[in-house]
């Protein structure tokens, strides 16, 4: 068994490292509730009649289309994590591109160059991203910090009139339980809260959200992952089947680790480094031979947050070097 403290999970609560501006990354952002109604909000300015979206994506993803009862169409990426070949749009047709773990800045401004005001880019994945001049750019903040909610939202089209603010209180106890009690306590009410989003009307980001956003050191934090990304980087690049190049990124969310070595996850997580599938529904929306089903079974997102340390990421390693 692992000797040292479990790594990766989700958060708990954001401890916050001193922030003098009193603002956070993002805080001119139009602040709403969740990153997919940060997507719905999109979807009703603009009118959107039908959406091109990534099959290597979140299912989440599909509830404001469904919601709304809008089209949509899947298209293919290749390895690269690109999309294969050039998507024509009609009148009233959107694609939405994901910059995947954060490590596709360049081509995600690439891609506004291409499609304008028809671009949604989900920076889920990619919170430090500078948002599009020209396009529509949605973030996460609970993908990387200790937060219970929230999404930001960059759009030139703006909804009348004024949402209700949501309230926090009830999806904060896997944050405290983290802290006090340790990953595994508090995952079940993690998995309820994540629940508890799905279905939830447009509202404003609750003044909790926002407080504890207003703690964090946003600089010191990026500054922590791409040093534990390059640490993992250095070691492991010879053996990841995914292409980075450090110069295409601000700040990701994970390292991407890909291997066909179907043991290497199973033994992180043995080993108490909780790793996830990015995402389990993409193998129901694809077969074993496309690559969006491959990337979901070996793509392995190692953690690299603001939480570790370099020790943390030695140990990481020496448990895959097991295997290559």
């Amino acid at each position: 068994m692992s000797s040292f403290s479990p790594i990766g999970g989700y958060f708990g609560l954001e401890k916050g490292s001193g922030n003098d501006t009193g603002g956070f990354l993002h805080d001119d952002a139009i602040l709403l509730n969740t990153a997919r109604n940060c997507f719905e909000y999109i979807l009703r300015a603009n009118k959107v009649t039908h959406v091109y979206m990534p099959k290597f994506t979140c299912d989440v993803m599909l509830e404001p289309l469904q919601k709304l009862d809008i089209s949509y169409t899947f298209y293919p990426i290749n390895d690269d994590l690109e999309i294969i070949s050039e998507i024509e749009l009609d009148e009233g047709e959107y694609i939405v591109y994901t910059n995947y773990f954060g490590i596709k800045d360049n081509y995600s401004r690439h891609l506004s160059s291409e499609y304008g005001e028809r671009l949604i880019l989900d920076c889920s994945q990619a919170y430090y991203f500078e948002p599009l001049i020209v396009g529509h750019t949605i973030y996460s903040p609970r993908k990387f910090f200790g937060v219970p909610d929230g999404g930001c939202l960059y759009t030139s089209r703006i909804i009348s009139g004024e949402f209700p603010v949501d309230i926090s209180d009830n999806r904060m106890s896997h944050l405290y339980k983290r802290i006090e009690q340790g990953a595994e306590a508090g995952y079940e009410e993690f998995i309820k809260n994540d629940a508890s989003l799905v279905g939830q009307p447009i509202k404003q980001m609750s003044e909790k959200t926002k407080t504890i956003l207003s703690t964090v050191n946003f600089e010191q934090v990026r500054q922590k992952r791409f040093q534990n990304f390059q640490k993992l980087h250095e070691s492991l690049m010879a053996d990841n089947e995914i292409t980075i190049d450090l110069s295409d990124m601000l700040c990701p969310m994970i390292y991407p680790f890909r291997t066909n070595n179907k043991d290497v996850r199973q033994e992180l997580i043995t080993q108490k480094i909780f790793v996830a599938t990015y995402w389990p529904n993409v193998f129901e929306w694809s077969n074993n031979q496309e690559v969006e089903y491959k990337l979901a079974q070996e793509v392995i997102p190692l953690p690299i947050d603001q939480r570790y340390t370099e020790m943390e990421m030695n140990s990481i390693i020496k448990v895959i070097r097991q295997y290559l």
